[in-house]
């Protein structure tokens, strides 16, 4: 089971890549605050994540300060807690860095590419790294050419 994170979502649905998720792990939950975040008219591809997340929104009650992390961020390590998840999929460094602190193991947009190529589900991961790149998602060149390097596609 993956509890998925606003920016990682958005980052694999710019790809067409949201149904790696669906091969690689047996379900896939998000916090509504995630869902509201990622549908949010005007969002990038509101349309499609609405469709993909549809009875995958879990409610989450939410006993946290805030620590500079987002409400979907928070809900979605909540989320992870509540359901003894697998694994949670998040981009964002602060709330990742926070998840490991608190014993939650994660894996960003980028490992589930690295992950679908180990797996053999896509054949490269550097055009849908340019993609994603091309998007509104923030990807550093430094970690593009890390992510290649262990893809061997540099």
């Amino acid at each position: 089971m993956i509890i998925g994170d606003s920016s990682a979502l958005i980052a694999l649905s710019v790809v067409n890549k949201l149904e790696l998720l669906e091969a690689l792990y047996e379900n896939l939950f998000v916090p509504q605050a995630v869902y509201d975040e990622v549908t949010q008219v005007g969002r990038p591809q509101s349309d499609k994540l609405k469709s993909f997340l549809q009875n995958r929104v879990k409610v989450v009650d939410l006993n946290l300060t805030k620590l500079g992390l987002g409400l979907g961020e928070l809900e979605a390590i909540t989320l992870y807690k509540e359901l003894d998840a697998d694994v949670l999929l998040i981009d964002d460094n602060r709330a990742k860095k926070y998840a490991v602190l608190n014993d939650v193991k994660v894996i960003g947009s980028l490992g589930i590419l690295i992950k679908a190529k180990e797996n053999e589900l896509i054949e490269k991961v550097k055009p849908l790294l340019e993609g994603i790149m091309k998007s509104e998602v923030y990807i550093s060149e430094k970690l593009m050419l890390q992510v290649l390097g262990i893809c061997d596609e540099l």
